[in-house]
């Protein structure tokens, strides 16, 4: 795996993000070779098992633990940064996994009491329980302020009403985290709120929704699905601050998910193009194929400093950075998809035949560019940000 090296890390990272860098090298190749058809995994066309790759992150590979900050302590953004960037390049579903885990467990980090830390927190670190984080309705993607979803109060519970859909891990997720407008706040304008769901609660149907990757999505409906009153997160009205903060947290490292999976497709590239003879010489020989490698290779080291500057200034500066984070999500989603675009051109037919890496990654990357904030959405917040500073 060409992963960032420790020269690489030098001017963001600490001693103890070099020694996770190496040690995440391994994991991915471990990974690596499960996802591609070694002798411990099923390969690239074979089916598998997301509900038990889930749990092997945190039982085997104990990735899970930089999710949960210690007490006392904030989640450390580089790390995952290392570690999106990793699974990117290695396996993008092991990613996706590791991603919503953390989208499905920070808002308990953040909001939970002492009792709801320590009822779900530990099994998540272990693997053996699996979360998802559940805002998306029909009418409400980038708009958040256009939830529906209901939820009543009734005696000592919660009564819950509306639709979720492409939420990931729903199929073998063991809790949602979902959000609702609830009865009870103040400001009724300012009443959503966020709810700790468990897979099984009654009036709560699961729908899986097959999407062009091979992940673990679906639909979640709540037709009055009742869950306890200590299953609310924070306060009533809590549930804009509880998915913002979640949001801003992760969305940097979708930027390295994206790097990571830029960062495959340039080695396949490379290592094609070296191969590969046309017209008497080998591709890498070939003026235009040497211009594209470069555009490849440059824009990826672009949108690593991007994300790692973000990063750095998440886990340093005590402050929102929502200009730099939105950047780097931007830049390094949309830079992956030029990137992955161009080593399918550059393999030619087998870029596009089923089963090969480049074009799995062809269909894996389109989603970063909309999920956690579409690349529209990173404009205007980085665009509203330039220009408050003129005001």
């Amino acid at each position: 795996m060409a992963a960032l090296t420790s020269i690489d890390l030098a001017p963001f990272f600490a001693a103890h993000h070099r020694e996770l860098a190496d040690a995440l090298a391994a994991t991915a190749s471990t990974l690596e070779a499960e996802a591609h058809g070694q002798p411990d995994g099923g390969g690239a066309g074979a089916e598998r098992d997301p509900a038990r790759l889930a749990r092997s992150l945190g039982e085997r590979h104990g990735l899970y633990r930089h999710l949960v900050p210690r007490a006392g302590e904030a989640l450390d953004v580089r790390a995952l940064v290392l570690v999106r960037e990793a699974l990117g390049y290695a396996d993008p579903l092991a990613d996706a996994l590791f991603a919503v885990q953390g989208l499905g467990s920070y808002p308990i980090v953040i909001a939970g009491s002492t009792a709801q830390k320590e009822a779900y927190l530990p099994d998540v670190v272990s693997g053996a329980r699996i979360a998802a984080f559940a805002l998306t309705e029909p009418e409400a993607g980038s708009d958040v302020s256009a939830i529906s979803t209901h939820a009543r109060a009734d005696g000592g519970d919660w009564v819950l009403d509306g639709e979720k859909i492409f939420i990931s891990n729903v199929p073998i997720a063991h809790h949602y985290v979902v959000f609702a407008r609830a009865e009870g706040a103040t400001d009724p304008k300012k009443n959503l709120s966020a709810f700790l769901v468990e897979q099984d609660t009654p009036g709560l149907e699961l729908e899986s929704q097959p999407l062009s990757i091979d992940h673990p999505i679906g639909k979640l409906t709540f037709r009055g699905a009742r869950v306890p009153g200590s299953a609310l997160l924070g306060r009533v009205g809590d549930g804009m601050r509880i998915a913002l903060a979640t949001l801003e947290a992760f969305r940097v490292t979708v930027g390295a998910a994206a790097n990571g999976m830029a960062n495959a497709a340039l080695h396949d590239a490379l290592r094609h193009v070296s191969a590969r003879r046309q017209f008497g010489k080998l591709l890498s020989e070939q003026q235009l194929v040497q211009g594209y490698l470069a555009d490849m290779a440059t824009e990826l080291d672009a949108s690593r400093l991007l994300v790692l500057r973000a990063a750095w200034l998440k886990d340093t500066s005590g402050g929102r950075t929502p200009s730099e984070v939105a950047m780097a999500k931007m830049y390094a989603t949309e830079a992956a998809q030029r990137t992955i675009d161009r080593a399918v051109q550059l393999l030619g037919g087998r870029g596009v035949l089923r089963g090969t890496r480049v074009e799995a990654l062809y269909r894996e990357v389109r989603p970063l560019r909309i999920y956690e904030g579409t690349t529209e959405i990173q404009k205007l917040i980085i665009a509203r940000a330039l220009l408050a500073e003129r005001a």
